[in-house]
């Protein structure tokens, strides 16, 4: 069944230059993805898996997206380190399991059986079924080597400089002695770096008209993700404003790749998206237009909000305790290795503390034991990052943000796990503590903050953020 055909707003400044209807594309993108490919695995035997509730799965699924921080700790009190629950569409089981020997083994799992693609399917309309986060096997493989080389440690270096420009000028314009929602500082901070540094964007124009398109997409509300691959209603509401906003950002991001191509100082340009460009013209394995397209807008959400959110933590947490916040001023101003071994540490507690993301999945291709479990073939498994980074097992007094756990030594493995693990841990994971680090140290070397009010997680699409904002007050120095 074909959805409605939307008409974009954006006129002549995206259309690409050889006539292609990136309408079209955009809309047979949606009418193609499904939720979570249901249709193409069997029926799932739930008997023999741990226990878990026997609410409705629409009821399950409901309290694992919106109400995760109370439903996992009350699945692990109620049913121990292993539990079910039973998910839309029909039902099917998602075991998680809470021990570090136990994500060992599914991080550990041959990636042919161990399936993170199908795990993340509720995004397939928006990242397109080439994105990193959905593909599988060989194709998977294929992606990550073209990608890598933008991510190494050479490129990450190159990037610093930029993002270094970027928080600075940032924070310049913080008003001294007032409230700052520091989340929505930290989204605007990041979303740039994204747009810049990743996407290469440098026309006034086209950032404009980037912006808000991408932060409608980042701020996509749950219940569009969950129900978006019913194409019947892409004419209503929520869901046709979704599909407008992602033919408008495609037709503006499938005409800079196509400029990028051709563009004269190709072989100078620094950032992400020419990087990935240049690869491809000297490996001979070309990524397409289309597969540039989703690879950018999984490195837009992959990377752009879960930064920012683990940024406007930090700054909460250090502005609640002043000892930490002269620690992290005097570890700024060194400018140094120690100086940014300690700012590493700070993001890395808070990543801890403040999960950004709950979970890891994978789908089982081949029936398989996990801690002692026979899971059937068809099953989704995966560590709870929300139980990992909270049990008093894995960290003492694990609700006090203390970044010394971090410092000079890594927690035991697979105790700290915000970006995964095994052959699919997160390709970014490097560029976002780099990108950390550089913020936090040009916010420290500019300004002292202190926390202001109470805060809590609270869900926005798939990411956790701070219900308040994480609200500081900003003092000059």
């Amino acid at each position: 069944m074909a959805g409605t055909r939307c008409r974009s707003n954006l006129g002549d400044v995206a259309l690409l230059d050889n006539g292609t209807d990136t309408r079209a594309l955009t809309q047979q993108r949606f009418d193609r993805m499904t939720l979570a490919g249901g249709d193409r695995l069997p029926p799932v035997d739930i008997a023999g898996l741990p226990d878990g509730p026997d609410w409705p799965p629409f009821l399950q699924t409901v309290a694992l997206l919106r109400f995760r921080h109370r439903f996992h700790p009350y699945l692990h009190r109620k049913y121990g380190d292993t539990y079910t629950v039973k998910l839309m569409p029909k039902g099917r089981p998602l075991v998680f399991f809470t021990r570090p020997e136990h994500a060992k083994e599914i991080f550990a799992g041959e990636p042919e059986v161990f399936h993170a693609g199908k795990g993340n399917a509720i995004l397939g309309p928006v990242m397109g079924e080439h994105s990193l986060l959905l593909q599988d096997g060989a194709e998977h493989k294929r992606a990550r080597k073209l990608l890598m080389p933008a991510f190494n440690g050479h490129a990450l270096r190159t990037y610093e400089e930029m993002v270094t420009a970027i928080a600075r000028d940032e924070v310049a314009h913080w008003p001294a002695g007032r409230i700052v929602r520091s989340h929505d500082r930290m989204n605007v901070l990041t979303l740039e770096v994204i747009l810049r540094v990743v996407f290469g964007v440098t026309d006034e124009k086209r950032l404009a008209a980037l912006r808000p398109r991408v932060s409608a997409t980042v701020n996509v509300h749950p219940a569009v993700l969950l129900v978006w691959g019913v194409p019947a209603l892409h004419r209503v509401g929520p869901w046709r404003w979704a599909l407008v906003n992602q033919i408008e950002l495609d037709e503006l991001m499938y005409a800079e790749i196509r400029e990028r191509r051709t563009a004269p100082d190709l072989a100078e340009r620094t950032d992400v998206l020419s990087r990935l460009i240049r690869e491809g013209q000297e490996s001979g394995d070309v990524l397409t237009d289309i597969e540039l397209r989703d690879q950018l807008v999984t490195l837009l959400l992959a990377g752009h909000e879960t930064t920012a959110t683990a940024l406007a933590w930090a700054l909460y947490e250090l502005g609640r305790s002043p000892e930490l916040m002269r620690r992290t001023r005097t570890a700024a101003e060194a400018g140094d290795a120690d100086g940014d071994a300690w700012l590493d540490a700070v993001l890395k507690e808070s990543l801890r503390l403040h999960p950004v993301i709950p979970m890891v999945v994978r789908t089982l291709m081949k029936p398989q034991t996990i801690a002692g479990v026979d899971i059937p073939r068809g099953a989704t498994v995966g560590p709870s990052i929300l139980i990992a980074h909270s049990r008093e097992d894995n960290y003492d007094d694990p609700e006090r943000f203390d970044p010394e756990r971090f410092l000079g030594h890594n927690p035991p493995t697979n105790t700290w796990i915000p970006f995964g693990g095994g052959v699919r841990r997160c390709i970014g994971a490097g560029f976002a503590m780099m990108e950390g680090v550089a913020v936090l140290r040009e916010v420290f070397q500019a300004v002292d903050v202190t926390a202001v009010g109470s805060d809590e997680p609270r869900v926005r699409n798939i990411t956790s953020v701070p219900r308040y904002g994480a609200r500081i007050k900003v003092t000059r120095r």
